[in-house]
């Protein structure tokens, strides 16, 4: 397992710097000037040239990307240009919000889904496993910006249950910041719920074609504890692989579903920062991104062995 676990950091290691290098590249080759477009057009040339250099937009571009690499090791991440204050305390302060909602639609997708997906199996062919798989069919195929919409016009519009966007903080409380955060994690989850309610459903009917599952109920085991105690755990290897990359596509997700909800969070700091053309804000945060879709799934690696003692390092 030793072994495994160092191949496996190695990978990570390789992919993020990789990863660095792509995102480089691509903001740097971006059109436009940033020092320009923050000045305004009819900024004086002197001026946009000391904004360049003040940047360090004048240096060659493998001086600025090793600099960026010695900030990241650092955790010297630079100071925002549109906003004037360091990275870092930016990218912490909108975190607070966007990984606890992530987190929120993350647990609101596991429990929907495997409600869905084992109740479905039980009752494969039948009126339950289609009506379930129709619902699962159509929240595939709802964007989640659309159903965020619906939801602000019945609970916020009509019923008034909650608030139609905004967000006053952890300072207010635990349960008033998860309210706030229930709505835009919900229509997060529901497309996210429905893509892993098939898949459980899949792996469970798979698994329970497996001898032990049909042993275990000629000994008189419930349906029910074979499938949520045996059969569940089974099936949770390929289960685990698509949770871990729908909860980074949950972080990516945000940028839309913060903008529709006004929520300060990540997804929200890179929108505006992209339109002030803030590279330093843009880079960092989705170099961020990256990093959280490397570390998930090396934490999908490490979960297999864990979830089923069968596998070999070789088999992951």
């Amino acid at each position: 397992m030793s072994v495994f676990l160092a191949k496996r950091f190695l990978t990570l290691l390789l992919t993020l710097a990789a990863a660095s290098l792509v995102v480089f590249l691509v903001l740097d080759i971006l059109p436009g000037n940033a020092a320009q477009v923050l000045m305004g057009p009819d900024a004086a040339p002197e001026a946009v040239a000391a904004l360049s250099a003040k940047l360090g937009l004048d240096q060659p571009a493998w001086t600025r990307y090793w600099h960026w690499i010695g900030g990241l090791a650092t955790g010297q991440l630079g100071d925002s240009a549109s906003y004037g204050s360091p990275v870092w305390e930016l990218i912490l302060e909108r975190l607070a919000l966007t990984v606890p909602l992530a987190l929120l639609a993350m647990a609101l997708t596991t429990v929907l889904a495997l409600l869905v997906g084992v109740t479905a199996a039980a009752r494969h062919n039948r009126l339950g496993d289609v009506g379930l798989m129709g619902i699962a069919q159509v929240g595939i195929a709802i964007p989640n910006f659309w159903f965020a919409i619906l939801l602000i016009l019945l609970f916020s519009v009509k019923l008034q249950w909650f608030s139609a966007g905004g967000f006053d903080g952890w300072g207010e409380g635990v349960l008033p910041g998860l309210k706030a955060l229930l709505l835009p994690a919900l229509s997060l989850a529901v497309v996210q719920a429905a893509i892993l309610a098939r898949i459980t459903r899949s792996a469970v009917l798979e698994v329970m074609r497996e001898d032990f599952a049909r042993t275990a109920r000629a000994k008189g085991v419930s349906q029910r504890a074979v499938l949520w105690r045996h059969v569940l755990r089974n099936a949770m290897v390929p289960v685990v692989t698509v949770m871990g990359m729908q909860f980074t596509e949950l972080l990516a997700g945000t940028i839309v579903v913060e903008n529709v909800f006004f929520l300060p969070g990540l997804g929200r700091l890179i929108f505006q920062a992209i339109s002030n053309r803030d590279l330093v804000v843009v880079r960092n945060c989705v170099m961020l991104l990256a990093a959280m879709v490397v570390v998930v799934n090396f934490v999908v690696d490490v979960l297999y062995a864990v979830i089923d003692p069968r596998l070999k390092p070789n088999d992951v």
